[in-house]
């Protein structure tokens, strides 16, 4: 079986795990970790607190700082409410593409690093060569955060990254961060004909909306000169207000659920200072006043630091001469790679498909994608032989 079709026929074993980051991953670990075993690496299974999901991470090679780490993250999106063609969790090829959730974000490049372990842990010397798979990078980068913990802890030192995510085989060399939070107002309930002896959780989160978009424009202004991104600002986005349950009820309790994609990390303290300001002055004490007992409390979600481009980049450096790629770009989307970055590796994001096609029904890998991955995979074996 050539190299393709044996990455075809494990993407489609990992593809029939429906490693949805509400679930388990742990059957799809235990495969890889034994395919991993076969190739001769070294692989360690970290689980998180509910001994439900799983960290990977393998050693082909020395145990030695230095390495190159292959990383890529194990859950999926749910496919609840989304109309497909054929069911998700059973890969089917269809006119060169391959369709199945998770094909290419992004079970595809964690089949075509595993599926090249064997040629890999044959090409290694001296330079020790990772592999990180990890869990919940959907909903906040949970499994990563715990994996850098691990590393650290260990002390053990990789000096390179390549975050295997949707980027048609580009390179990308930065991206924003990801901040998510929910803010909880707690008022006072009353009649509805009797407005003043009660504390609308509801009208206060809207004055907290309003305030969200007054620092949205505001941070227009603090755009760096020369940004990359598009836009180059830090963004705001009000994702959810959820509160009250009748037209002639005051509302005793609220919700906004909302984000930002810093640039810059200053922007994030500018955000959350002002907010902090504006809450503690103006809106508890006029919600105290009537109910003391009010209360408003930030609950952080997930800060998902932001990939910075660096001047020198030896993954970037690395990955082009890989490739054969000119250049690099940036990316509005979040991943895993400011996490590894800030282990003090330098991080490219490169992987096969298109971002375009995560998160949707009848998410598709194209296999000349697949292809070009391989090639890649195999030309740093080469380069490992060295």
């Amino acid at each position: 079986m050539d190299r393709l079709a044996e990455t075809c026929a494990l993407l489609a074993d990992l593809i029939a795990y429906p490693t949805v980051s509400a679930d388990s991953n742990l059957a799809l670990i235990d495969h890889l970790a034994g395919r991993l075993e076969h190739a001769g690496a070294k692989v360690e299974v970290s689980h998180d607190t509910t001994g439900h999901k799983a960290n990977l991470f393998a050693t082909i090679g020395p145990e030695a700082d230095g390495g190159i780490v292959l990383s890529g993250h194990s859950d999926v999106v749910p496919v609840t409410g989304q109309d497909w063609s054929s069911d998700p969790f059973a890969m089917v090829e269809r006119k060169g593409r391959l369709y199945g959730r998770g094909t290419c974000d992004m079970k595809g490049f964690i089949a075509a690093a595993v599926a090249m372990a064997p040629h890999l842990g044959a090409a290694v010397r001296n330079r020790p060569l990772h592999f990180a798979f990890t869990y919940d990078e959907e909903i906040g980068c949970f499994g990563a955060r715990a994996l850098a913990e691990g590393l650290q802890a260990r002390r053990l030192r990789p000096s390179v990254a390549i975050v295997g995510e949707p980027t048609s085989m580009r390179i990308i060399e930065g991206h924003k961060g990801c901040y998510e939070y929910s803010t909880h107002f707690t008022g006072l309930e009353g009649h509805g004909s009797a407005p003043d002896l009660g504390v609308n959780a509801v009208e206060y989160a809207v004055r907290y909306v309003a305030r969200l978009l007054d620092l949205k424009e505001a941070l227009k202004a603090r755009a760096p000169a020369n940004g990359r991104f598009d836009p180059p600002w830090t963004t705001i986005n009000t994702g959810a207000l959820v509160g009250g349950h009748a037209h002639n009820v005051i509302a005793g309790r609220a919700r906004v659920d909302w984000e930002m994609r810093p640039v810059q990390p200053g922007d994030a303290e500018f955000v959350k200072d002002d907010l902090h300001r504006y809450c503690t002055h103006t809106l508890l004490p006029a919600m105290r006043a009537v109910a003391p007992e009010a209360a408003i409390v930030l609950e952080t979600i997930g800060e998902v630091d932001g990939l910075i481009p660096m001047d020198a980049n030896e993954a970037r450096d690395l990955v082009a001469e890989l490739t054969g790629a000119n250049g690099a770009n940036v990316v509005p989307f979040g991943t895993e790679a400011g996490i590894f970055q800030n282990l003090g590796m330098s991080v490219v994001i490169c992987g096969p498909g298109s971002i375009t096609q995560a998160h949707k029904p009848d998410e598709y890998l194209a296999l000349d994608q697949l292809a070009e991955c391989l090639t890649m995979l195999d030309r740093l074996g080469a380069k490992l032989a060295h």
